[in-house]
């Protein structure tokens, strides 16, 4: 059994929340483009929108890495 010993960090839940919304923007890619492929009708337009939660997914993750980045710089030059 794996246990974490880590404590977590600052931007960790930013990091795991971006994930997610980028996996479901991902999802949402792949099903809004499948059509296309297989020579069914498209999706209607409002459903694209729900393909940039890729991109939202990725910010949120690099700004929960910058966020972790700038608390390790601070707790290493002793600025608690």
């Amino acid at each position: 059994m794996w246990v974490n010993t880590e404590t977590p960090t600052a931007g960790d839940l930013l990091v795991r929340i971006g994930g997610i919304v980028f996996l479901v923007g991902a999802l949402a890619t792949l099903v809004t483009v499948a059509p296309l492929f297989l020579g069914t009708d498209p999706f209607p337009a409002p459903a694209y929108f729900v393909c940039m939660l890729m991109g939202l997914g990725f910010l949120l993750a690099a700004a929960g890495v910058v966020r972790t980045a700038v608390a390790q710089r601070r707790r290493a030059a002793g600025h608690v």
